[in-house]
């Protein structure tokens, strides 16, 4: 049920739908950090979904500013322990 919920969703995020989540999480993605982070979200959600402990998100580590890079992790880690138990 939920990951046909998050499916829809997914279709129909923008590039300002991410860049908004970002800012009001205090993470200020550059345009390529940005570009990243949707074609990221829009071409392996549902590998993540599918497979959410194996999820390696270092290999996108040199696509981003270190600092970025460390608030993504951490964001991702509070999210990722709050909504677990929906995937």
């Amino acid at each position: 049920m939920f990951k046909g919920i998050i499916e829809k969703y997914i279709d129909k995020l923008s590039l300002y739908d991410i860049n908004d989540f970002a800012i009001k999480n205090n993470i200020y993605l550059n345009k390529g950090e940005l570009e990243t982070t949707y074609k990221i979200v829009k071409t392996k959600y549902k590998e993540f979904l599918s497979n959410p402990d194996n999820i390696n998100l270092d290999m996108y580590k040199s696509y981003y500013q270190e600092e970025n890079f460390n608030k993504i992790i951490i964001l991702f880690n509070e999210y990722f322990k709050k909504y677990r138990a929906y995937l």
